[in-house]
């Protein structure tokens, strides 16, 4: 009995990692890229803004320097008391500036631009975050997927790599590829549809205004991307489509990790067992794929809550008496889980991280305890954080 409640102990972890495992071996092999031919279709870059002065005139430089035939940019200046909306339109852009203290967020400044544009819209509604850049064929690939499919589709989001940062900061950097790009393409070949991440992200227009009301929440590209996947437009990943944004220091990292992860884990607990147990009744393999990799926390959670997991484990297998199988079978998969991520980085992480920096996860998971052990005193951010520059 001992042994079985050690076992049922260590399931759901077990689950989840050897879906992890699955998932990064799935996304291993790069998937080939799209030629785009024909008329392009209309497109309208929007950028929301909250602040971004000496940022954004940088960010619209590069994007007016990738758009394409029929595509233009639309700056929303959010809430700002900076000089945001002055510098947009010092670089051509269309601005608009939307003053509402009580809604605040990313979500209610693209609802404003669909309404603004709601009386000439065009074919396809594009979302740049300010911080980011996009070349002109990936962007031209994005736009040109999301008309010829009709669904929302992702371009793959990363952070520029930088060598020469800090081993924590190489790390969270490298973290980052892992789940925008190793396991989306994972997710994408499992359950044919994958996350959206925010930035680098389309869709036809209309789709975006059928959208619903998800616009309050901290990740709201998250929950609209699972609110369109229930409604029977799932996400696509376009895998020759880049976004890439510039890495922060230590303190900005986890600034923006506080945002990003504490609003993921707020949504996967509320939205993956609902996920899950729908996908089970209809018999439904893909939505139980996305269902369980929704479950799988960030990567250094993840480590965190194993170890706890197994230590759990481990006293009562040695101070009970229980049989050890249960506890064998889980350090070997943590094994398994461990070779999946090293060669993730052999195929695709080299760039983003030194294999001396990779050798201090470790000092990684120490490093962001104290951002999970505030999630659980205080929980999720309720604010539009930015992070530093």
């Amino acid at each position: 009995m001992l042994t079985a409640l050690i076992a049922i102990l260590l399931a759901p972890f077990a689950v989840l990692t050897a879906f992890f495992v699955v998932e990064v071996a799935a996304g291993l092999r790069p998937n080939k890229a799209r030629s785009v031919a024909g008329r392009p279709p209309s497109a309208v870059v929007v950028v929301p803004a909250h602040d971004e002065a000496g940022v954004i005139g940088e960010t619209l430089q590069r994007l007016d320097s990738a758009l394409g035939e029929r595509m233009r940019m639309l700056a929303v200046a959010d809430n700002c008391a900076d000089s945001t909306a002055a510098e947009a339109r010092q670089e051509g852009a269309e601005v608009l500036e939307r003053h509402d203290s009580e809604r605040r967020g990313k979500g209610f400044a693209l609802q404003f631009a669909a309404d603004h544009l709601a009386d000439d819209p065009p074919d396809v509604f594009v979302v740049l975050d300010a911080d980011c850049a996009i070349d002109g064929a990936s962007l031209r690939a994005l736009v040109d997927e999301a008309a010829r499919s009709g669904r929302p589709c992702q371009s793959i989001n990363l952070l520029r790599a930088d060598r020469s940062a800090s081993p924590l900061v190489q790390l969270s950097t490298f973290a980052f590829m892992l789940k925008n790009l190793v396991r989306q393409r994972g997710l994408q070949r499992l359950a044919g549809r994958v996350h959206l991440t925010g930035t680098g992200m389309a869709m036809p227009f209309g789709l975006f205004r059928a959208s619903g009301q998800v616009h309050s929440s901290i990740v709201e590209d998250l929950a609209l991307g699972l609110e369109l996947a229930e409604a029977g437009h799932p996400s696509k990943l376009v895998s020759d489509a880049f976004v890439w944004s510039s890495g922060s220091n230590e303190k900005g990292t986890l600034t923006q990790r506080r945002r990003w992860e504490g609003g993921f884990i707020a949504t996967a607990l509320r939205q993956g067992p609902k996920l899950i147990r729908r996908a089970i009744t209809r018999g439904d393999f893909r939505a139980l794929f996305a269902g369980l990799d929704l479950l799988v926390p960030p990567l250094a959670l993840f480590a965190i809550l194993n170890l706890a997991a197994l230590i759990v484990a481990t006293l009562l297998t040695f101070v009970l008496g229980a049989e050890t199988w249960p506890l064998v079978t889980h350090v070997a998969l943590l094994g398994v889980a461990g070779l999946a991520l090293f060669l993730a980085w052999l195929g695709e992480g080299r760039k983003f991280v030194t294999l001396s920096a990779l050798a201090r996860v470790p000092l990684y998971v120490l490093w962001k305890l104290p951002l999970y052990l505030g999630f659980a005193r205080r929980g999720a951010p309720e604010e539009w954080l930015r992070s530093g520059r």
